[in-house]
């Protein structure tokens, strides 16, 4: 657990990172808002249309070697990164990096959702509080980076280096595939209506989880008018939240059935996130953007732990579904992009409004659920 755990810490740290530092990427290689767009959608785009068949893959022996090439390509993207001249550089690492962690990090998880079938609930939530842990040091990584001299750059190139002792250890620990039987299940899953609503509620509730986080940086520097030390510390803000409301679900999931949790959340997160767009001050925006990080703990865990429990025995069937659900999500980062680019990027923000309400209204009652 705690190899699997770690894989899914990197990721975060060098997802997290690459965040808080859109700014100063943006400046350096001299891109528009409509290119950032692009950036966050091709490269995700790609990586989910890979996804179906790497999840596929994972219910044969071969996932201990697709997990093992991950983290390779992992550490190498990080490199091709840290070292990017340019849009088209840039998007070149990119494009490598998204199926790396289609590999490297969805195959870890699966693995951890195999080992406790009865426990994915808690063990889902135990990844994102790893995760939220990277969230958290990404952004203080960018910041000390920028104070020590050593820029985004050579924050993502220290990054680069854990992953190689990862893919060796990784390789010992996710050799168990699910049962072979589990590839015929992908078609289907796709007409099974308890997976698509899980899907669903993934990709909306991803509004304001990944989506948010990646404008988030932009956002705080172009709208609300501070320097990009702030934005780190803005982002520092509402991932520390997040580390605590994660640390706290582990502790709620024991009292409260997570349906009941995110129905709850959900229903604060309609008014605590228009307040946030709408306060002017600074400390007043980073004070509601901690209360929305503690809100949308278990956003991704929950859903994810209920798409895999729709499916059985079929964890890679289960990661091969969710990446068909992210070839939808992957273009929305690109349209609000665009759509920044025409509008402002304060007015598109609203539109993130979607993932509250698509949760209150989607998540299932316990009497809705199949037997």
């Amino acid at each position: 657990m705690l190899v699997l755990l770690a894989i899914e810490l990197l990721d975060e740290l060098v997802g997290g990172s690459r965040v808080a530092a859109w700014p100063l990427i943006r400046h350096d290689l001299g891109l528009s808002y409509a290119e950032v767009g692009l950036l966050l959608a091709i490269p995700g785009l790609f990586g989910s249309a890979l996804d179906p068949l790497l999840g596929l893959a994972a219910n044969t022996p071969l996932r201990a070697k697709l997990v093992f090439l991950g983290g390779i390509g992992f550490g190498v993207s990080a490199v091709l990164s840290a070292l990017a001249l340019g849009f088209w550089s840039l998007l070149i690492s990119l494009l490598l990096a998204y199926p790396a962690v289609g590999a490297f990090v969805s195959l870890a998880q699966a693995t951890l959702m195999d080992s406790d079938p009865a426990g994915r609930d808690r063990n889902m939530a135990r990844w994102t509080l790893a995760g939220s842990i990277g969230y958290v040091a990404g952004p203080v990584l960018i910041a000390g980076g920028v104070v020590l001299g050593l820029s985004w750059r050579g924050v993502l190139l220290g990054l680069a280096v854990a992953a190689l002792p990862l893919a060796f250890a990784a390789r010992r620990v996710t050799g168990r595939p699910s049962p072979p039987e589990a590839v015929r299940g992908l078609s289907r899953a796709l007409r099974d209506r308890e997976v698509l609503r899980w899907l669903a509620l993934l990709e909306a509730a991803d509004l304001l989880l990944d989506v948010f986080h990646g404008f988030l940086a932009l956002y705080i520097v172009d709208v609300a008018g501070v320097s990009a030390v702030d934005a780190a510390l803005a982002v520092a803000v509402w991932t520390g939240a997040g580390l605590v409301g994660d640390a706290a679900l582990l502790w709620v999931l024991r009292r409260v059935s997570g349906f009941r949790y995110l129905r709850a959340s959900a229903l604060w997160a309609l008014f605590a996130y228009p307040a946030f767009l709408g306060v002017s001050s600074l400390p007043a925006k980073l004070v509601l953007l901690a209360l929305l990080g503690l809100l949308n703990s278990g956003w991704y865990a929950l859903p994810k732990a209920g798409l895999y429990s729709t499916l059985p025995d079929e964890s890679g069937t289960a990661v091969a579904v969710a990446g068909i659900g992210g070839l939808v999500g992957a273009l929305v980062p690109a349209g609000l992009g665009f759509l920044a680019q025409a509008l402002g990027l304060g007015p598109t923000m609203w539109l993130l409004l979607i993932a509250p309400a698509a949760l209150l209204v989607g998540t299932p009652r316990p009497g809705m659920l199949k037997a």
